[in-house]
């Protein structure tokens, strides 16, 4: 589907609109209050042929005036209830101070005393949204199908723009064709061309993607979210040399850029450089303490560094805030093995594992900690539910092997034995000389 308005024809050129996957590119969702006015209203200039008493508190609001204009608002209203554009009023009064559950009450009066709207069903989108509230999609796909009264093109495109924003990566076609109808009736803007690379990687086209998060960089050099994007794209395709003069060159310019550094220190893993990751995470935790995703990669991190006291307090940190999180207790059980607190691990990993069934990573866990704490029942038991989901390595051959010999099981713990030196290949010396041994030990029975 083509479009001949000028304004869309940068970002479709392409005949559609698309945007960002990712979790450390994200673009923040509009603010519920972009101006000093109601979205989609202009207070001065009311359609209404005859004057309303609305009109002087809208003025009120207008000069930001809130607390004199609630007041007048809340004497209307108790004559009025079901005026949908005093509750509208009312509303913008507590949004523009920030006293969100207020508004979001408001909003919803007004919206249950006229569904058609725009307003309300907008401001209350975006309120919603702000809060990850699953409602917020309801909201402003109807604010899309209504007019601002009076019109304004501006603001219908803002809920066209914020519906896209918030569907884009869980209903790309969605958000594709929220873009058009914003770019229908408003000018194109460079966030639109990221928007549109941001959807278009969302929606798995990664080459439409890179030309547009390009096409961004050529308008600003500078758009770190562009150059963020574009990288992940790269990197998605594994074009690792191409992705990472990208993102060095921005951090030159930008150091401190949280998803520059991001997007830099995940390069670096999916390139296995882990101990160059480190410092990279490192700092990035520092500029963003309070981020979960960026603390679970700095402990992942540790972790595959061998780090695993550093790697052992992140888990706990992250654990503290999410409990029942079984991925974080799996983690940090196969830390804990490391650093030889078997039976804590042992707990952490049998939590996780009834959350996560198919964990064979736990599983392989649970049986190597059982093996130290000298329970060989239960490490076969973990290492029968590891085979329902992961082939055996050497390690897991040693583990069934040892276990069956301390129930003393001869035959099969023969069998593993030979099974494990047919794998091993000389990289497990010492466990290869004690299997040698016991299988002469064994083969005399």
């Amino acid at each position: 589907m083509r479009f001949q308005s000028a304004a869309i024809g940068g970002v479709l050129s392409w005949t559609v609109a698309y945007g960002l996957l990712g979790v450390l590119t994200l673009v923040p969702v509009v603010k519920a209050q972009t101006s000093s006015q109601p979205p989609g209203t202009s207070i001065a200039d009311n359609s209404d042929a005859t004057a309303s008493p609305l009109d002087g508190i809208e003025s009120e609001i207008s000069a930001g005036h809130y607390d004199k204009a609630r007041g007048l608002l809340d004497a209307y209203l108790s004559a009025h209830p079901k005026d949908a554009r005093a509750l509208f009023d009312r509303g913008y009064c507590d949004d523009a101070q920030g006293k969100t559950a207020q508004a979001e009450g408001f909003y919803q009066k007004a919206i249950a005393a006229d569904p058609k709207q725009f307003e309300s069903r907008l401001a209350l989108g975006l309120i919603l949204a702000k809060q990850d509230d699953p409602g917020a999609k309801e909201q402003l796909q109807a604010a899309t199908t209504l007019e601002p009264n009076p019109p304004n093109p501006a603001a219908k495109a803002q809920a066209f723009r914020a519906l896209a924003r918030l569907v884009r990566d869980s209903d790309p076609e969605t958000a594709k064709q929220a873009l058009i109808g914003a770019l229908r009736i408003s000018p194109e803007t460079p966030a639109d061309t990221l928007l549109a690379a941001q959807i278009a990687e969302a929606a798995g086209d990664d080459e439409i993607a890179a030309q547009a998060y390009q096409r961004a960089l050529k308008v600003n050099p500078e758009y770190s979210e562009a150059t963020t994007g574009l990288a992940h794209v790269l990197m998605q395709e594994k074009k690792y040399s191409e992705a990472e003069p990208l993102l060095k060159s921005a951090l030159t310019r930008d150091p401190d850029d949280p998803g520059l550094n991001a997007e830099y220190a995940a390069l670096l893993g999916a390139e296995g450089r882990v101990g160059d990751a480190v410092p990279v995470l490192e700092k990035l935790h520092q500029l963003e303490p309070g981020n979960r995703a960026v603390t679970k990669m700095l402990a992942d991190s540790y972790a595959q560094a061998g780090e695993a006291v550093k790697a052992d307090g992140l888990y706990a940190e992250l654990l503290a805030k999410s409990p029942n999180d079984a991925e974080l207790k799996s983690a940090r059980g196969q830390v804990l093995i490391r650093e030889g607190k078997y039976a804590e691990a042992l707990i952490l990993l049998q939590n996780a594992v009834k959350v996560r069934q198919d964990d064979a990573e736990a599983w392989g866990g649970i049986a190597f900690a059982a093996a130290k704490q000298h329970q060989p029942e239960l490490t076969l038991q973990a290492l029968e539910e590891r085979a329902k989901f992961a082939a055996d390595t050497p390690a897991t051959y040693f583990l069934w092997a040892t276990a069956n010999d301390n129930l003393h099981r001869s035959k099969q713990a023969l069998e593993y034995y030979q099974m494990f030196l047919k794998s091993a290949g000389g990289k497990f010396p010492d466990e290869e000389w004690q299997a040698r041994q016991r299988i002469l030990a064994l083969s005399k029975k």
